[in-house]
């Protein structure tokens, strides 16, 4: 038996259920969770290695690793979004009962999953991030790109910084909260969620409530990290947007001050109208973000107007700055009733789009690492040397097992680059739904050629879909492919192949399901659908 596995060493600090640290978690969404679950369910009482991932993908190199001397859970049920995943109170019972912690991080996980592991996590139990980690084991990274060619700019909310100075860390929370508007009409910024359902940051139709610290006009946001929404205006003309912002280093303190700023938007006007602003630098194209700066302590636009990601983004103070809302940013409010907020079905308002499908909050580093099985082995190895320090009497045999699969995915890694290497270089192109296949296309020489719309909240337009079109044309692209968990939510993609003729292919990113239960087979499955997929021609 390991040499953690007695009870009485594993004995949880909290047995009754009643005193856990739990989190105010929405039950609710755990029970529309479609997903199946791994069965295994940690216990105070068996005498292996309790381990706890936040993934499936992370549960089963675990148990590559671990053999038969653990058990391993994952807080995500397989076909569920890691993204988008809320924690259910069996969730935090297992991390309760964990000798080990396993997260990927580098903010792929919805924040609740991180805080349910770093809230209940018993003193002294290892709590790995692996992204992170696996860098000092030769896992190589690459900074998330966002180009998806908007004819508007693309407007999100971004903190800077760690908070360190003030305590914060990984688990704490920055506040952004919009305390007035002013403007012809009302405004809104809003996430479309995992099921389509619109969660609001700001709301100006119900005004701004100082007596509960602005709760419903406030965005949430771990430290160093960005979020995408779409923002919304009822009528053309100038609006002033104050924000603020705090930290809130653990539940139990008060929250920090953090600044204030008023930010400008010319919506459907000339943007050199706006009084007062003639000689205002105009942010019109690319990616910009109302930004709080944690160790600077204010909040400023962090901007990238000619595009290229974060690496060439600077900060524009907000009173030189106007944020414009062309006219070509027009939208038909659709007729969905999930989107009455906006007006009735046909009325048309000014949208910045959301730009990517469904809740999306993350950092400037691509955390989907294990798209490139080098990278994989880096988190095996990194596995590896966490249980030795955890149970030291397992040390040859987790040498072992890691090695025998070390070797396995050597072997992976030839075939998936062999596999994709038979592909003719003029097809190697991906059309997806969700920016998790940057290593892929690193490793294995595929070109990630874009998304399908960029607003998942309302349908494109004819510019998005003749856009799209066209580049399907020109680089002849016989193929796009679908994650089967975001199926459901790409009925553009579909449409669109139809009409093109295109065959609509199945590819695998951040999770399994019945059909793909472990990492090899994700990754051969993925390497054999880009191969036939985009090797035979289109459909006709």
């Amino acid at each position: 038996m390991p040499g953690v596995g007695t009870g009485a060493a594993r004995e949880p600090a909290h047995r009754d259920g009643s005193q856990l640290r739990l989190l105010v978690l929405p039950l609710l969404v755990v029970l529309l969770v479609a997903g199946c679950r791994s069965e295994v369910a940690l216990s105070a009482h068996d005498g292996r290695v309790q381990v706890v991932t936040t993934t499936g993908i992370l549960r089963d190199l675990v148990s590559h690793v671990g053999g038969d001397r653990v058990a391993v859970s994952s807080l995500v049920p397989d076909g569920a979004d890691p993204h988008s995943y809320e924690p259910s109170l069996r969730d935090i019972r297992d991390v309760v009962y964990a000798d080990v912690a396993f997260s990927n991080y580098l903010l792929l996980e919805e924040q609740a999953v991180i805080k349910a592991l770093d809230a209940n996590l018993r003193d002294g139990v290892p709590n790995v991030s692996l992204a992170e980690g696996a860098v000092r084991y030769a896992a190589e990274i690459i900074p998330l790109v966002e180009d998806v060619s908007l004819d508007t700019i693309w407007l999100g909310m971004r903190v800077r910084g760690t908070g360190a100075a003030q305590g914060a860390d990984r688990s704490s929370d920055v506040l952004l909260s919009a305390t007035a508007a002013d403007g012809p009409g009302q405004v809104f910024a809003y996430l479309t969620e995992s099921f389509g359902d619109p969660s609001f940051s700001v709301d100006s139709a119900d005004g701004f409530d100082s007596a509960d610290g602005y709760r419903d006009d406030t965005a949430t946001l771990p430290p160093d990290a960005h979020t995408h929404m779409s923002w919304a205006f009822t009528e053309p003309g100038v609006y002033r947007l104050t924000m603020r912002a705090q930290l809130a280093v653990t539940p139990e303190t008060a929250p920090v001050a953090m600044g204030e700023q008023v930010f400008t938007f010319a919506v459907g006007v000339d943007p050199r109208s706006v009084p007062g602003m003639a000689d205002a630098t105009v942010l019109n194209s690319g990616h910009a973000d109302l930004t709080v700066d944690l160790d600077e302590r204010r909040l400023y636009l962090f901007a990238d107007p000619e595009g290229g990601g974060a690496a060439n983004q600077r900060v524009y103070e907000p009173a030189d700055t106007v944020i414009e809302v062309p006219n070509k940013a027009l939208l038909e409010v659709p007729g969905d009733h999930r989107f009455r907020f906006l007006g009735r079905p046909g009325t048309q308002v000014h949208q910045l789009p959301q730009a990517v499908l469904g809740k999306h909050v993350h950092g400037e580093i691509d955390p989907h690492l294990w798209q490139n099985v080098r990278n994989a082995i880096s988190y095996v190895e990194l596995i590896r040397d966490t249980l030795i320090g955890v149970d030291p009497q397992g040390a040859a045999a987790y040498r072992a097992n890691a090695a025998a699969y070390v070797r396995e995915l050597e072997k992976l890694d030839t075939y998936v680059r062999d596999t994709i290497a038979r592909i003719p270089p003029s097809r190697r192109h991906l059309v997806s739904t969700h920016d998790a296949f940057g290593y892929l296309g690193q490793a294995y020489g595929i070109e990630i050629s874009g998304f399908v719309t960029p607003n998942p909240a309302t349908e494109p337009s004819l510019a998005d879909r003749r856009r799209l079109t066209e580049t399907i044309r020109n680089l002849e692209i016989p193929a796009v492919f679908l994650e089967p968990n975001l199926a459901a939510r790409a009925t553009t993609l579909t449409e669109l192949a139809r009409e093109e003729g295109l065959r609509v292919c199945p590819i695998y990113g951040d999770t399994f399901d019945r059909d793909v239960t472990n990492y090899s087979d994700m990754m051969r499955f993925n390497a054999e659908s880009l191969h036939d997929c985009l090797t035979t021609g289109r459909n006709q």
